[in-house]
């Protein structure tokens, strides 16, 4: 019998997978992507989740794949007024993250199911059992939901997913290329329109992770994401012609959202990451708390599976971390707004979000 089944191959799952697999745990991973993205989306470890990491062994690798040393360069309305370097953590693309963590669950004697998703759970006294799109089931003792902001998990266990979100998204994402375009700072635009588009270099890659400000019609709807439209963005806010972008490997649009599970614990069924909450992304704080999550719920998991006192780890683990989720969305939400009343100033740009100001 699977002793934890496992919905979601992000970070979040991916870690406790590793981490409960290190243990002796039989442990399931189902994914409904069909296979592996590779899209650059959290791009940040920092020094906490990297600590998580190097006790399973693969710090280095990560290390070696990122970059620990960040220059920022902003300009304002197409002027070049200073950079700021920006020291500690790593930057690297979520997918090498899943990636190396992929391959040290392998390791383990575990792969990720692709294409399996979720369609019902039931539990009992000893276990859970999980029903999926293709007719089959597993039985398990434990659930985890780490399937991110639109958890399957969290809807079929019926727990509530409170708080706010905007209609229309404040930013437009992508990982292009940008040929003529310099590799060696993160290039960080901004006009005092108070639109602007970022172009991070990917280390390990020949791409740059884009964040811009959208389009919008007379209505104000933001126009869906697409090369042409990041190219006329970019000539609007970078004015350097002889750059093109090219090349689109994610396209994507994010809108604001400040939402919480109040628990994250159903009988047998525990909730981990951006499905217990999602929060603006401020900081880079996303991925990093997903890896937190993972690890106290690895512990908490290995107690429950040890013998007795199973139901007080596991409450521990709520009790542990939901206050964290909690001060993280009033947090990231103080981020955000210090960086939007950052990049109208010339000269300031993303670094004014990532330290906590009480």
């Amino acid at each position: 019998m699977t002793d934890v089944l496992i919905a979601g191959s992000g970070p979040t799952g991916l870690t406790l997978a590793c981490d409960l697999a290190r243990r002796g745990a039989a442990v399931r991973v189902l994914e409904q992507r069909a296979a592996p993205h590779r899209e650059s989306r959290g791009k940040g470890l920092q020094e906490d989740s990297l600590r998580v990491l190097a006790g399973f062994g693969v710090a280095g690798r990560l290390t070696a794949l990122g970059r620990t040393t960040t220059t920022l360069r902003k300009y304002f309305d197409g002027e070049h007024v200073g950079d700021t370097t920006v020291d500690g953590g790593l930057l690297i693309g979520q997918w090498q993250v899943e990636e190396v963590l992929r391959e040290l669950l392998a390791g383990l004697g575990v792969r990720v199911e692709y294409g399996s998703r979720l369609t019902g759970i039931g539990q009992g006294a000893d276990g859970v059992r999980a029903e999926l799109a293709d007719g089959g089931t597993i039985e398990a003792g434990y659930l985890a939901g780490c399937d991110g902001g639109h958890s399957t998990t969290r809807s079929l266990l019926g727990i509530p997913f409170e708080g706010s979100g905007e209609r229309e998204p404040a930013m437009v994402l992508g990982d292009v290329r940008a040929h003529g375009l310099g590799r060696d700072v993160w290039h960080q635009w901004f006009s005092s329109d108070g639109g602007g588009i970022l172009l991070c270099p990917m280390p390990g890659t020949d791409s740059f992770q884009l964040q811009a400000s959208p389009e919008t019609d007379a209505e104000g709807v933001a126009a869906p994401p697409s090369l042409e439209g990041f190219q006329r963005i970019f000539d609007r806010h970078a004015r350097m012609p002889g750059v093109r972008l090219s090349d689109p490997t994610w396209l994507s649009s994010w809108r604001v959202n400040v939402r919480l599970a109040p628990r994250m614990r159903e009988g047998r069924a525990l909730l981990a990451g951006d499905a217990a909450h999602v929060h603006p992304i401020a900081g880079g704080l996303g991925m990093n708390t997903g890896i937190q999550d993972a690890a106290a719920l690895g512990r908490a998991l290995s107690a429950a599976l040890a013998g007795p006192g199973g139901d007080a780890a596991l409450d521990a683990y709520e009790a542990e971390r939901l206050p964290v989720a909690a001060d993280l969305l009033a947090d990231t939400t103080r981020r955000y707004e210090r960086v939007l009343a950052a990049v109208r100033e010339p000269g300031r740009g993303t670094e004014a979000g990532l330290r906590r100001e009480d």
